[in-house]
């Protein structure tokens, strides 16, 4: 079974800039309801799709004020827990982030490293690909931020 996600963020000065669970350095961060972790959070979509299981916002609706702040790692968790309690078992992870700046080069392993420790998966089956909008539109102007992810999940109890 396969999923698709997509999320985006708009981008402030000021703001954290957190991916994959790693801060990176940077002077731009998301403005989000919980802690704005657009790569997660595409992640969690796309483990959702393909589980059959909705989507981030029925899991973690951002009017709800528990949610406030929350570490995208916690909630990346929360669903790596049902998927596992539906006696299914993520593959791998792709996803493209869609960012002018900061060029994510120098964090690309250390992300790897720490969403294939969150999903229980080997480093080999995650990969983070980043790439700009050449200057195009908002997120070429450096006002956001987008997520691009697919999975692979499959049932382990047949």
């Amino acid at each position: 079974m396969v999923g698709i996600g997509y999320d985006m963020h708009r981008l402030e000065i000021g703001e954290k800039l957190i991916l994959g669970g790693i801060e990176i350095e940077s002077e731009i961060g998301t403005v989000a309801h919980s802690d704005g972790d657009v790569l997660l959070h595409s992640i969690i979509d796309a483990i959702l799709g393909a589980a059959g299981m909705g989507d981030i916002g029925e899991h973690f609706p951002d009017t709800d004020i528990r949610y406030k702040g929350y570490s995208s790692v916690e909630m990346t968790k929360k669903i790596m827990n049902l998927l596992v309690n539906k006696g299914l078992k993520l593959v791998n992870i792709d996803a493209v982030v869609v960012l002018e700046k900061p060029k994510l080069l120098p964090y690309k392993n250390m992300i790897k490293i720490k969403i294939a420790e969150i999903c229980n998966l080997p480093k080999e089956r995650v990969n983070i690909k980043a790439t700009t909008n050449e200057g195009l539109s908002y997120i070429g102007r450096g006002e956001g931020i987008v997520v691009h992810s697919i999975c692979q999940i499959e049932n382990v109890r047949n």
